[in-house]
């Protein structure tokens, strides 16, 4: 494991730094970059992507985040120069009310709604906020298939929010594992604030 400490740094400062991390592989290696804000969050997945490493990401706490870039050897990084995206989220809510998509089969819905949240992680352009309630506030809490998606989204600025009110319902208010706890007040402010909702 290698370790960047780009804590205080603006970009490109922290992509600079992992490119150099990069650049001095010889082999199969894990390199854990740690950076104060999201768009660094962001741009460090973007190079982490580009040279076709598994990229994960976590917010550890307030200005405290870490990016882990798996790679399997030397990379395949162009010799661009490096430059600084523009944040990537948008006014996009994603609404989730359930742990599985569609009607039918439950197990099938279930895969269903995993492959759905990581197609989302994916996107070029993030959702400003994701929220979760009823049978959907138990995908962000322990145990949840998607948690590793729903972390790396949050640490680049992707508000993960779920309903209190589920949490007690269903029992699962010690288990939340990402993101914040909210209310029905502001679930509703958010997609009535939205520039577009997305529900699966």
């Amino acid at each position: 494991m290698i370790t960047v400490n780009a804590m205080g740094d603006n970009c490109p400062i922290p992509v600079i730094k992992t490119k150099k991390a990069m650049g001095a592989l010889t082999g199969p290696e894990t390199i854990e970059v740690l950076v104060d804000n999201e768009i660094a969050v962001q741009n460090v997945t973007k190079l982490g992507e580009s040279s076709g490493a598994k990229v994960s990401s976590e917010k550890l706490g307030e200005k405290e985040y870490k990016v882990v870039i798996v790679m399997e050897g030397a990379p395949a990084v162009s010799e661009e120069e490096v430059s600084c995206i523009p944040d990537k989220r948008d006014n996009t809510v994603v609404v989730i009310s359930s742990d599985r998509m569609g009607e039918g089969n439950d197990a099938l819905g279930k895969v269903l709604i995993k492959g759905f949240i990581f197609a989302v992680s994916q996107l070029e352009t993030l959702p400003k906020t994701i929220l979760f309630y009823n049978g959907g506030a138990t995908l962000t809490c322990e145990g949840s298939d998607s948690l590793e998606d729903l972390k790396s989204m949050e640490a680049q600025g992707v508000e993960i929010m779920t309903c209190g009110t589920c949490l007690d319902y269903y029992g699962l208010k010690e288990k939340l594992a990402v993101g914040t706890v909210t209310n029905m007040y502001s679930i509703v402010e958010k997609q009535a604030e939205a520039g577009k909702i997305i529900k699966p």
